[in-house]
Parts: C-alpha cells; sequence; structure tokens
C-alpha cells in the first residue's frame, strides 16, 4: 500500500471517529460506484452526511479542502444520488462536508469540519 493511500486510510479513520463524538451515526464508508466514491456517509438528525474526507501532513500544495476540485464534487453527488436510490433514503435531506485532516506523521494537528461545502447545482 502506498504512504499516500495509508494517509487517506489514516485520515478517514480519525474523520470517522471525530463524527461519532460529535453524535453522527456512521452508514457506510468508502461507497463505490464505477467512477467515484464517497468516503464517509453519516446521519444525524435525519439528515445524511456526504463526507469527503482530505488529510495532510503539510500545506505546500494547498489546504487539503481545495482538492475537492468541481471535477471530484460531480462524481460525489453522481455516487450519492446511486446510494440514494439503493439504500432507499430518497426522502431524506442531505449535505455535502468536507473534513480537513492535519497531520504531524501519526500524529493529528487538527481537524476541520466544514459543513454544507458544496451543493448540487443543476445545469438548465
Amino acid at each position: 500500500m502506498t504512504r499516500q493511500k495509508n494517509l487517506g486510510n489514516f485520515g478517514e479513520d480519525c474523520a470517522a471517529k471525530f463524527l461519532e463524538e460529535q453524535g453522527y451515526t456512521i452508514v457506510a464508508r468508502n461507497f463505490r460506484i464505477r467512477s467515484a466514491e464517497i468516503d464517509i456517509i453519516a446521519q444525524i438528525d435525519g439528515t445524511i452526511v456526504f463526507v469527503e474526507v482530505k488529510a495532510r501532513s503539510n500545506i505546500r500544495h494547498g489546504l487539503p479542502s481545495e482538492a475537492v476540485t468541481i471535477r471530484k464534487q460531480k462524481k460525489i453527488i453522481e455516487a450519492t444520488g446511486v446510494f440514494l436510490q439503493d439504500e432507499n433514503f430518497c426522502d431524506c435531506a442531505c449535505r455535502f462536508d468536507v473534513i480537513e485532516i492535519f497531520l504531524d506523521g501519526q500524529r493529528v494537528v487538527e481537524i476541520n469540519h466544514i459543513e454544507n461545502a458544496f451543493e448540487v447545482v443543476q445545469e438548465i
């Protein structure tokens, strides 16, 4: 397993633990469709929350959340539609969050939870 994949897995584990400590219930992790993946799907107060986790050991290439590009957002939204239909959550409120994990080696320095980081925008 590559260093980057290990960092990502560690970040996702930290984010899931953080969410549970905040009262969220983890519904699924690493939900995949052919072209996309959702890191964490959680639920709180009747809202389904789709979470993209970005872990970084430095900000040389920008903030972690800046890696959640429009292209990445579209892929997450596509996977969300499949998940909602497959799991029969079609009538639930939903939102898209990003969790930034700042690391110093295997030590978490900071967790930044960005609620409503992006929205579904219908193209005309």
